[in-house]
């Protein structure tokens, strides 16, 4: 098995990394038939980025703080560990944001894409999902469209629902909504389309953000889940993905 390993900036990943070569060797991540990352969830979705559409899988390590979409860390029988691993396909939103100065900007958020106030004052927002207006003003803080596998980051700790990795679902999540109070947000068909337009963006400034990419003082944004893009999770039997959001729905 040709492994490409990988790591952040952290020293304990650095050195789980140089223990790792010693024992399994080093192929360049091109050539690689898996490329294993080690650290944290932020740099899985930095790796899984990089990644995007070559169909090499990535197995996660985690030497980070939350490693939801990691692994548990061991040198002890990775190429077995490897294959009996589940596979994930994930699938990455595109957003295109038109900024003040009416230009456009794209990227791709594999956790969710979020509009979030950019000042004091709340952002009022509107809504609108394949083409018909679903929510007119909302004011609040922000808004996130999280995918399943950003539904248990941001979009839990916004109070969204957990979404399983195969559901064709998307959670459109408000973050502190003012009015109307009592809107907690909707799970949406992954085939949706979902434009927001910023009202009052002079007075009520936005930011937009896509996973890592952020775009200052947006108009509007559209957002649909690419199909033609994809990323390959791998996770342990005994821990896998849909595991996780079990055992995460059931904590209290």
């Amino acid at each position: 098995m040709k492994i490409a390993f990988l790591s952040n900036n952290s020293t304990e990943a650095i050195q789980a990394i140089e223990d790792l070569v010693s024992r399994y060797g080093k192929t360049e991540p091109e050539k690689a038939d898996v490329v294993v990352a080690v650290g944290g969830d932020g740099f899985m979705l930095q790796t899984q980025h990089q990644f995007m559409n070559t169909e090499i899988p990535v197995y996660g390590m985690n030497k980070g703080r939350v490693g939801f979409l990691m692994n548990e860390y061991s040198v002890a029988g990775l190429e077995e560990r490897i294959d009996k691993a589940i596979a994930n396909r994930i699938h990455p939103l595109e957003m295109n944001a038109t900024d003040a100065k009416g230009e456009s900007h794209i990227s791709k958020a594999i956790n969710e894409v979020s509009m979030l106030r950019q000042s004091y004052q709340a952002a009022s927002l509107d809504i609108f999902i394949d083409g018909k207006l679903r929510l007119s003003s909302l004011i609040c803080d922000g808004l996130l469209l999280a995918t399943p596998a950003g539904s248990t980051a941001y979009n839990l700790s916004a109070h969204g629902p957990i979404i399983p990795i195969a559901a064709p679902l998307l959670a459109l999540t408000p973050v502190s909504p003012f009015r109307p109070r009592r809107w907690r947000g909707a799970l949406i068909p992954d085939t949706s389309i979902v434009e927001i337009n910023v009202n009052e963006p002079d007075k009520r400034p936005v930011n937009a953000v896509a996973d890592h990419i952020e775009i200052k003082s947006v108009h509007k944004i559209k957002i649909h889940e690419d199909k033609d893009s994809a990323g390959i999770l791998l996770f342990d039997p005994d821990h896998s993905w849909d595991e996780r959001i079990l055992t995460e729905q059931f904590q209290y």
